[in-house]
């Protein structure tokens, strides 16, 4: 083993003698050792008269009060300022580790400790932004699940959103896992945090956090290809020679004895005119070496590669909780309440909040957020640029090269191709497909690229390259289960979906698709699709109105919900306020359909039009929705736990203070309820009882008292059926709402139509 002796020193026999007496103040050498921070084999070394880092002998005399100069063997600094040939009995492999962990730590601090992706200005040291990864046992894309299996974990009742990547088995926490399985392949999605991980696991080994007998090697296996045609071996003791360290050339001794940890990071990223070499080395060096720590790190989907003795792993989505922890360490360093901001914006927009549990497009969402305080108004825009990322920019930015695993389709090909998957299936109602028929959808697209072969056979073989080169290289399809894919996020298929639906050149096609779009208009599944349309469109004018004639048109048969609408018009008109008609229908919509369905008003809608509404609110409307809760009582005291009393009293006594300034008739009819009700200190159990007796009474009282004087508070007696379709009727104007005040161009006549007559009976 090469050493140069100039950088190390050795106790003289009269030098140990001291140090033994001076080290008695302490209980054990170990306890020495403990408190420098310094390895046994280092001190037992310094005891025994060999050779050890000039600094840490250093540190040794100083903590035992000795001049090092009357403790070392100078003739063995000053006379041998050559490289020397120092044996196995001379300097163990414990103490060669130390020493290159020791003078590697600064080369794999400037690899590792640092991180720059996409348009970042400048790196980030990893350990300010990293954030604690999961990792999945057993790989999703092999479990044998079923379609309805999947549904069953992803999709909600009704539709919220179903989340395509939920998981059905708990997640690990990384590091348990590293140390958990000697020999681990790290798998996962494209920007899913595989190299951030490594570069973390190799700068926890070297601080000593786990695996702290071992030397981390980290190694990027597209620069040792690219690099040299040397062997691995050659390769590493290359690196180590770079740094002029005490021992300069030769790790094998401490492979040999197991006693490294080997970070090979990016098994796929490799040319494909290297991969066969780069490959064969891996294998040959992780058998030779096996007693040794190995991860490596590739991308799921890729060609199989087989490491027998390796227990493969995935790295898991991001929770909502490591979410947070990201996007609070990223925003600590420059303006910390934007964290907050952040996060609060993407709790109010879901289909963003699907594309922040993949790190690097959370990376891209913080980059946006930053630089305008919010996410984008046209949310098109947004997913356009993270599609860029996956299908382009990612590989591009690292340099790397991959495949062309199916040569004849570009990028624009791909794009057209997933636009037609996405609309065939999302107008199905489907999440989840199955690969047979996936891969015929993609032979139907790519029979008709020019010199492709129409044969059968050959058209099965094509299509199947390009569905594992759409997963592997872009990973905007995954496989769930064996032999069952979706989209990576539901974001993308709806927005390929409105891409589909947009991207017509025949203004005939495309007026035909737009008012198959506008009859979904009451579907929420829908929603999303709705939203991008609009942002991708040059004008949105003709898809508003197709909306809006197919909204009108949901009620426009059903006489009970028109004398609803007719209600909600007289009524907005009774009241006299500086405030679009609109807002006021708004208003008194959102206080009924709350009463019918038993649920507390949020007053969404009006909230849709004017954020400071409630804030806002004139005598006349505050009185109203002080009589709304009140007449609400009946479900509040089948729900509270409180004093029931109190709480009646109280609101009742608001609704009170308010009518005597709006209508003084409906003040006296409420004192006359009030003086109804037992007193308000009564016992709670008395209370209760009268109101089980007394309580329905008093409610239909109340609400004739209401109607009489205010026209409100009826009870609109709708079965269920029409319960449903003005819910829908409600949320299909709320869409309409929220498209207009999207990033959409609309002409401003347009746009005061429309906004005049929602909400209005039909002959209206």
């Amino acid at each position: 083993m090469v050493v140069r002796a100039k950088r190390s020193l050795r106790a003289t026999p009269e030098g140990i003698t001291r140090a033994n007496k001076a080290v008695l103040i302490f209980a054990t050498k170990m306890d020495l050792a403990a408190e420098l921070g310094l390895s046994r084999a280092t001190v037992q070394n310094f005891f025994a008269g060999k050779p050890i880092a000039k600094e840490n002998f250093h540190k040794i005399c100083q903590k035992l009060k000795l001049a090092w100069q009357e403790v070392a063997e100078l003739e063995f600094e000053l006379e041998n300022d050559f490289p020397v040939v120092v044996t196995e009995t001379q300097i163990d492999v414990a103490t060669l580790v130390e020493q290159l962990r020791y003078s590697g730590s600064a080369s794999l601090q400037q690899k590792c400790g640092c991180m720059r992706v996409l348009d970042m200005s400048q790196p980030m040291a990893l350990n300010d932004i990293y954030t604690n990864v999961n990792l999945l046992e057993k790989i999703s894309g092999r479990r044998r699940l079923e379609i309805p299996d999947l549904l069953k974990v992803c999709v909600a009742t009704e539709f919220d959103r179903p989340g395509l990547g939920c998981a059905t088995q708990e997640p690990l926490q990384g590091l348990e896992v590293v140390q958990k399985y000697p020999k681990l392949i790290v798998l996962g999605k494209p920007g899913a945090g595989k190299t951030t991980f490594l570069k973390h696991i190799a700068l926890q080994c070297d601080s000593g956090k786990i695996l702290s007998d071992r030397l981390p090697i980290f190694i990027t296996l597209k620069d040792y290809a690219e690099a040299t045609t040397q062997s691995l071996l050659a390769y590493i003791n290359e690196q180590f020679n770079k740094l002029d360290s005490y021992y300069a050339t030769d790790v094998e001794p401490i492979l040999l004895q197991g006693k490294a940890l080997i970070l090979f990071d990016g098994l796929d990223e490799v040319k494909e005119s290297d991969s066969y070499r780069a490959l064969q080395e891996v294998r040959q060096f992780t058998a030779k070496y096996h007693l040794n720590n190995f991860v490596i790190s590739c991308r799921l989907a890729t060609r199989e590669y087989t490491f027998e003795e390796f227990t493969e792993v995935e790295v898991a989505d991001f929770s909502q909780t490591q979410i947070a922890r990201f996007v609070t360490k990223w925003f600590a360093s420059k303006e910390r309440s934007q964290s907050r901001k952040f996060l609060h914006k993407l709790q109010q927009h879901k289909p963003i909040q699907e594309l922040a549990t993949n790190p690097l497009l959370l990376t891209l969402l913080c980059l946006s957020f930053e630089e305008t305080g919010d996410f984008p108004a046209n949310r098109a825009e947004l997913y356009k640029e993270g599609l860029n990322v996956m299908l382009r920019k990612w590989d591009a930015k690292r340099n790397i090269e991959r495949e062309q695993i199916y040569k004849k389709l570009s990028v624009q090909h791909k794009e057209d191709l997933l636009s037609q998957i996405a609309l065939q299936t999302f107008e199905r109602g489907e999440y989840f497909f199955r690969q047979p028929e996936l891969e015929q959808q993609i032979a139907d697209y790519i029979r008709n690229i020019p010199s492709v072969s129409l044969e059968a056979e050959a058209l099965q073989v094509d299509s199947e390259a390009v569905l594992k080169a759409v997963e592997a290289q872009h990973g905007l399809l995954v496989e769930r289960a064996r032999g069952i894919y979706s989209f990576s996020h539901l974001t993308f298929q709806e927005y390929f979906t409105a891409r589909e639906i947009i991207a017509c050149s025949d203004p005939q096609v495309l007026a035909v698709r737009l008012k198959h779009l506008a009859q979904r208009v009451a579907q929420p599944r829908w929603r999303e699709v709705f939203l991008l349309s609009m942002g991708m469109l040059r004008n949105a004018d003709y898809l508003l109105q197709l909306m809006k004639q197919q909204i009108d048109r949901e009620l426009a048969s059903v006489p009970q919900l028109q004398a609803f609408l007719h209600w909600l018009s007289q009524k907005s008109r009774s009241i006299n306020l500086p405030l679009p008609s609109v807002q006021v229908r708004a208003f008194y919509f959102d206080l009924d359909l709350a009463r019918m369905q038993d649920t507390s008003g949020t007053l969404d809608l009006v909230r849709s039009y004017n954020h400071n509404f409630t804030r806002e609110l004139d005598y006349q409307l505050a009185l109203d929705l002080a009589l709304d809760r009140t007449l609400t009582l009946n479900r509040v005291f089948e729900t509270t736990s409180n004093n029931l009393a109190n709480l009646i009293h109280r609101v009742l006594s608001r609704a009170i203070a308010r009518a005597r300034v709006v209508e003084p008739q409906l003040e006296t009819g409420l004192e006359q309820l009030k003086d109804e009700l037992p007193d308000s200190a009564v016992d709670a159990q008395v209370f209760q009882k009268w109101w089980l007796i007394n309580g329905k009474a008093w409610i239909e009282q109340l609400r004739a008292v209401m109607i009489q004087t205010r026209n409100l508070g009826h009870n609109w007696q709708f079965n269920e059926q029409e319960k449903t379709a003005l819910k829908q009727y409600y949320e299909a104007n709320q869409l309409l709402l929220d498209c207009l005040k999207s990033d959409c161009y609309v002409t401003s006549k347009l746009r005061q139509e429309i906004e005049e007559t929602m909400l209005l009976p039909a002959q209206l």
